[in-house]
């Protein structure tokens, strides 16, 4: 039997992290976030939105167990000037001295030089330990994979997205040289794979559990990224982490449903004067771009 509550390494990073990661974007509270680490959780992401209950939630993680705790800060910054500033923010915030890993947010090509040398600049400095990229252009990660300097990337993928199969995974570990860990996001499709109205009639419901666990089940995916807005939230994703891997006939199924989601979502958003429908599809695209793409 998978003990998905064992930490694993997190690719070219050499860091240690649990399956199940934590952002900071969608409101949990600070007393739940102890909670998810007293239990084991270590990978914590200040994403886009910087809470700062959660923040203190770190600086707490960190306080107690600073060397196994994985602090992961995220920027947007496209100008070289701007990514020493944003992470240095965060680490006074957080009254660090150091993240773990420094994101660098939604390259859907290769950023430009002068912003991988400053990111580089801020590793050699002990800013940070390791470089990890996030993007939605699933044909570029090929070059991020085989490009050494990444030690972690950061993929939208779940029941209803499945492009990752055919246009990512297959690079992971391609060649022989070690591969970049590999984090998974959206792993609800924003909600999408939980609810009843664009679930195909006659398919039983998924568990938020379900959804992380579809994810996890892929042998490539090192850590799925939750955005719990809730204690609730949290406790069934943490329940993915007890429930383990899917079986055959469950993998089955949640294509099923994330085939018929992806589908009905389509076509109510074709559908004219569903203004309802292309509003969630405008909101969801937001999120990817503004808001918080690297959680689900």
């Amino acid at each position: 039997m998978v003990d998905w509550w064992q930490r694993r390494p997190l690719g070219r990073t050499g860091l240690m992290v649990s399956r199940l990661g934590l952002g900071s974007s969608y409101g949990v509270r600070g007393v739940d976030v102890d909670r998810a680490v007293e239990r084991g959780v270590n990978y914590l992401y200040w994403g886009s939105r910087r809470d700062g209950d959660f923040g203190r939630a770190i600086t707490r993680a960190c306080r107690r167990d600073r060397a196994g705790t994985v602090v992961v800060v995220q920027s947007y910054a496209r100008a070289a000037i701007a990514l020493r500033p944003s992470l240095e923010l965060a680490l006074r915030r957080l009254r660090l001295d150091h993240a773990d890993v420094l994101l660098l947010g939604w390259w859907n090509a290769p950023p430009p030089e002068r912003i991988v040398d400053a990111a580089l600049e801020l590793r050699e400095a002990g800013k940070c330990r390791a470089l990890m990229v996030s993007c939605h252009h699933r044909p570029t990660f090929a070059t991020f994979i085989a490009d050494p300097v990444w030690g972690a990337i950061m993929v939208r993928y779940n029941a209803a997205h499945r492009g990752a199969e055919g246009e990512v995974f297959p690079h992971v570990g391609a060649g022989g040289a070690p591969p970049p860990g590999v984090v998974a996001y959206t792993a609800t499709r924003w909600g999408g794979l939980l609810d009843p109205r664009l679930v195909p009639a006659g398919e039983r419901l998924p568990r938020g559990s379900d959804c992380y666990r579809f994810a996890l089940t892929r042998s490539e995916v090192d850590v799925v990224l939750a955005g719990p807005r809730d204690g609730e939230e949290l406790d069934e994703a943490l329940a993915a982490l007890d429930r383990g891997p899917l079986s055959d006939d469950e993998l089955a199924w949640m294509r099923r449903v994330g085939d018929g989601v992806k589908q009905i979502s389509a076509g109510q958003a074709v559908r004219s004067g569903n203004a309802g429908a292309l509003w969630d599809r405008v909101v969801g695209r937001a999120r990817q771009v503004l808001g918080r793409p690297g959680e689900d």
